[in-house]
């Protein structure tokens, strides 16, 4: 087994450290979602707090680790006698983005419980994660199913398995710590407050610190074992001190002042439920343990909301997580204790303290000064005093609007979502087909049918159906899957009036956040001037989707052809990465072309290639004034999609407009 690198050896990261030591400290508090840019040491701390934690007593034997102090009675492995135990390091049970549902609930063998009658289980993940660490990388990326799988789970401490009418169940009751990178979309509302605690991190702009941690990492890969060495004995002291703090914690007392503080500082950012105040009174409790204090103070109360709030306040997921700090010190202040002890800001150089991700510089300032986002040079290196002629500056979006689905027809096999029919592991059964490996899903109904005809030959004597493996059918299931929407958006002067380029970035937005509900990929196509551009490739970051349109300048002639080619290529790029996933193409243009020779025409040509391809489309027509030329409607002919105006976007009107695309679609077909 390779050496992990000492959790003590992280360099900087003060409230990464801290959220994961308060969770091994109390794991009541209910783990912790780390969140921030590639390469900041997310993993590396994650791996390293395993080594910290201390040992746990479990039942010899027992593949599900029950307590031999309370052993489950349920347990599968059970009944446990009294005796024999054994201590081993807690196990921290990495959950891959691609794993199957047996392989973290575990698999029970149907054909053996059929024909033989017994319950032939074989434990999963959370089986090995019980009363250790569940760590989840890119946990943004896990599929919704096993997402579903892990919160009942952790909201009831245990796993079930489910298979036509044979169950087994087993305790899983475990720390889970999660790592994402918010540019590659953001977590379920559901799963994001499952967390405990949320950290955001992000690499140091100090030269100084960047220095160490290369010195460190390069020490480390030459001799992992000997560099371990040298942090012994600060691991040492640190599992000692989360031992101290854990035999302290039934010993401190939390006051009914610190209890007004929580509860008027949740009340005060207006967070959903009361996970958020139970959350922060566990934490604030945990704090003063590893302090080495019985008495919760102020500073405890606002180092818990710094760790426990900012991922719960978001409203939508364009919402940037985030407490104003002003706020709360305003908050505690209020309801603090009138002798006004311990309600001192803590110090924010301290350990742990300020609770916010490190700025962009030593001292707090970016490195780009005052130059607002849409100053930023463009792809061919001109800055904005500099570009074209009649160019204007971005607008607003107006405000988003419901909207109801845009499906892509057929049935797909993409990833599960939320949008598009597809044949998914989940859903309604729709019929049985034989297994192509192990059996997961058994049509009992199919497996009885295919069995009966041959009990008389097989020697059946009593009661109970002789079922063999060629009886047995798998289930076909009918569920939604997410397509990768991708935006080709008109930006070029004839879309220039503000208050129309400001409803259609609104419409966009709006579309964006029905991607999110519904668990797609997103890519934006933007076109002006006299090229095409990909602001976006696709990803599932509605968030940066949504920033990059904040930012689009309009302006210069209309290059239709060159955005829809460009789109053309990025769906044949997507298509060999991401065979399954189906895509939709929606064009926001007034239908206009201009530059070089016929540019009409060639921009028919460029649609014609989606129609080849069958690929669903959707013209949103923003075509204005008294006098209409009708071109978006031209143009969604030779997609061989659909044109809907701005105002058949919204609420029910966009009904209808779901019907056409998929009966365009049938007929392309």
């Amino acid at each position: 087994m390779s050496t992990p690198f000492p959790f003590t050896a992280v360099v900087g990261q003060d409230d990464l450290r801290l959220a994961l030591l308060l969770n091994a400290v109390s794991p009541a508090v209910g783990g912790v979602l780390v969140r921030g840019e590639k390469g900041t040491a997310k993993s590396t701390a994650v791996r390293a707090l395993s080594a910290l934690m201390p040992g746990v007593d479990v039942v010899a034997g027992c593949r599900f680790s029950c307590d031999p102090a309370g052993p489950d009675p349920a347990c599968p492995d059970g009944p446990h006698e009294p005796g024999a135990f054994e201590t081993r390091p807690a196990r921290m049970v990495e959950l891959p983005v691609g794993a199957s549902e047996d392989r973290l609930v575990g698999a029970l063998d149907i054909e053996r419980a059929l024909a033989e009658g017994v319950k032939a289980f074989e434990p999963g993940l959370l089986a090995d994660a019980h009363r250790g660490i569940l760590y989840v990388d890119e946990v943004n990326l896990l599929h919704d199913h096993l997402v579903d799988l892990l919160l009942d789970a952790a909201a009831m401490g245990a796993s079930y398995v489910e298979r036509e009418g044979v169950s087994v169940r087993h305790a899983a009751r475990f720390l889970l710590v999660g790592t994402m990178n918010p540019e590659e979309g953001e977590l379920r509302p559901q799963l994001l407050d499952r967390f405990g605690l949320t950290v955001e991190v992000a690499a140091s702009r100090e030269p100084d610190q960047r220095v160490e941690v290369v010195r460190r990492r390069l020490a480390y890969d030459d001799d992992p074992t000997g560099f371990a060495a040298r942090w012994a004995d600060e691991e040492s002291a640190v599992r000692a001190r989360i031992v101290a703090a854990r035999e302290l914690l039934p010993s401190v007392r939390l006051g009914d002042p610190a209890l007004r503080q929580i509860a008027a500082t949740c009340a005060a950012f207006e967070v959903d439920g009361m996970r958020a105040d139970i959350v922060m009174a566990r934490t604030a409790t945990a704090l003063a343990a590893w302090a080495g204090r019985t008495e919760v103070l102020a500073e405890d109360v606002r180092q818990a909301a710094l760790l426990a709030l900012p991922h719960r306040r978001r409203r939508n997921p364009f919402d940037a997580p985030g407490l104003d700090e002003d706020k709360l010190d305003e908050t505690l202040e209020e309801f603090g204790e009138q002798d006004g002890g311990g309600d001192d800001d803590p110090d924010p150089d301290g350990p742990g303290g300020g609770g916010q991700p490190p700025q962009d510089g030593p001292d707090g300032d970016s490195p780009a000064g005052d130059v607002p986002a849409q100053g930023e040079p463009s792809d061919d290196g001109q800055a904005p005093a500099a570009q074209g002629a009649g160019e204007q500056s971005p607008v607003r979006a107006t405000e988003p609007f419901r909207t109801k689905v845009l499906s892509v027809p057929g049935l797909g096999e993409g990833a599960a979502g939320r949008r598009s029919r597809a044949r998914t592991e989940h859903g309604r059964t729709t019929g049985s087909r034989r297994p192509q490996g192990a059996l997961t899903k058994l049509h009992l109904a199919a497996t009885v049918q295919a069995a009966a005809p041959h009990q008389r030959a097989r020697g059946r004597s009593g009661r109970g159906l002789v079922v063999r493996r060629d009886d047995l059918r798998q289930a076909t299931r009918e569920g939604r899957e997410g397509n990768l929407v991708l935006f080709v958006v008109d930006a070029s002067g004839s879309m220039a009036a503000r208050q129309r380029m400001s409803a259609v970035k609104g419409a966009v937005l709006s579309l964006l956040l029905d991607a999110y509900q519904r668990r797609d990929k997103v890519g934006l196509v933007t076109f002006r001037g006299s090229s095409a551009d990909v602001a976006l490739p696709p990803t599932s970051s509605v968030d940066a989707a949504a920033a990059r349109l904040e930012s689009l300048p309009t302006g210069g002639r209309t290059p239709l052809a060159a955005g829809l080619l460009r789109a053309h290529d990025v769906l044949r790029v997507e298509r060999l990465r991401d065979a399954a996933r189906r895509p939709l193409v929606v064009v926001v243009t007034d239908g206009r072309a201009t530059g070089g020779l016929e540019p009409v025409a060639l921009a028919e040509r460029a649609a014609r290639l989606f129609a080849a391809d069958q690929v669903a489309s959707v013209v949103v027509d923003c075509e204005a004034g008294p006098v209409r030329l009708g071109l978006a409607g031209r143009l969604a002919g030779e997609l061989g999609g659909t044109a809907v105006t701005l105002d058949e976007l919204r609420a029910d009107a966009i009904a209808g407009l779901v019907r056409d695309v998929q009966g365009t679609s049938r007929r392309a077909a």
